[in-house]
């Protein structure tokens, strides 16, 4: 991170900023070819580690680019609100952002799934959801292992 003063390491702030998102960036490499595709997800933060629950149809581009090629990026942001200067230069946007990488799998136990999609659902609603093997049986899910990730802010000035 080239400006640390933006740099956030409080685990208050960063789970504050996960709760905040409600989409990330997930960026996935194709070859020499690069695929961003913006999803919903759900996250488990402990001591630390971060693990992302994202969902999609039961097949699709970016399932077959997982498979041949499991590592991936993420970029996230919230709390953007643009910001205007004297010159060009001092326009801007202030923001909190997540960003990292780490490894993706396609869940194929039914239980990792329908938990996977419990958590997606509380992120995104703060409500408590159940899914039974019908239910999960009609989607992929994708569990990413995060390997590492920042988090940083720019207020206004």
């Amino acid at each position: 991170m080239r400006k640390r003063e933006r740099e956030i390491t409080d685990m208050n702030e960063i789970q504050s900023i996960l709760e905040h998102c409600k989409f990330l960036h997930l960026g996935l490499s194709d070859g020499d070819q690069p695929y961003v595709v913006p999803l919903n997800f759900g996250y488990i933060l402990e001591n630390g580690r971060l693990t992302f629950y994202l969902h999609g149809a039961t097949e699709g581009y970016k399932f077959d680019v997982i498979r041949r090629n499991p590592k991936v990026s993420f970029a996230m942001e919230c709390d953007t609100i643009p910001f205007e200067g004297k010159v060009a230069c001092q326009y801007g946007m202030s923001y909190r952002s997540i960003m990292g990488k780490g490894q993706a799998e396609i869940v194929t136990d039914t239980d990792e799934k329908q938990f996977g999609m419990s958590v997606l659902m509380k992120s995104q609603s703060g409500k408590d959801f159940t899914f039974n093997e019908k239910l999960v049986s009609i989607v992929n899910v994708i569990k990413i292992t995060v390997d590492n990730y920042s988090a940083k802010r720019r207020p206004l000035p």
